[in-house]
């Protein structure tokens, strides 16, 4: 494909958030377009998978427009406004093919990424960018799909307890003060996931 990403991020989701571009008819976002959730969680080593999409998109966790459902599944759902959403998960049978390849053999033994040879690599990442799309996805396009997201908000105060500068949305009332959340000592009652359930064709 004459392709070449950092191998800092994984060509899967770059291959995703290409894909996810094409079906929706749509360029990268230049401000706040794309949204995507992405079904990854945390203590995966393909985790990387996120950044691959943010680099093919330009929806980044930085300004909002990424985040995750914490499913553990190598799949993601891309909206774009007007333009409606995909879905796209890694085919089993192309986990199944990558599994025994030399490079996961490294890092399950904790060698990180940039320790690994470049050849063992670089052979992992043509095999993504070189595979059909057939061979990578199952993709269903959701016409159904209902996304709103949170409104931004510049609105924000100091905690009465620590006096750093906290957004509104996120402050908590403890003991009558308007305090921020680890002051109030208890946990982000926020989750704002939408859990989208996908029927099999």
């Amino acid at each position: 494909m004459g392709i070449r990403i950092s191998r800092t991020q994984m060509p899967i989701g770059f291959r995703m958030g290409t894909i996810a571009l094409e079906k929706l008819g749509v360029e990268k976002s230049q401000n706040h377009e794309m949204h995507v959730l992405s079904e990854m969680g945390v203590g995966h080593p393909q985790g990387c998978m996120q950044d691959g999409i943010m680099a093919a998109t330009s929806a980044t966790f930085g300004k909002g427009l990424i985040e995750k459902l914490y499913y553990g599944k190598e799949a993601a759902t891309f909206w774009y406004p007007g333009k409606g959403a995909v879905r796209m998960a890694l085919k089993n049978e192309f986990q199944d093919k990558l599994a025994p390849h030399e490079f996961f053999k490294y890092r399950k033994k904790g060698i990180e990424p940039s320790k690994i040879p470049d050849p063992v690599r670089q052979d992992i990442i043509d095999i993504v960018l070189n595979a059909s799309v057939d061979d990578l996805f199952n993709i269903k396009m959701l016409p159904d799909f209902v996304y709103k997201p949170v409104k931004g908000s510049f609105a924000k105060a100091k905690c009465e307890v620590c006096g750093e500068y906290v957004f509104e949305r996120y402050l908590r009332v403890k003991d009558g003060k308007k305090v921020c959340i680890p002051c109030a000592g208890h946990e982000p009652a926020e989750k704002g996931f939408y859990y989208p359930s996908y029927k099999k064709d």
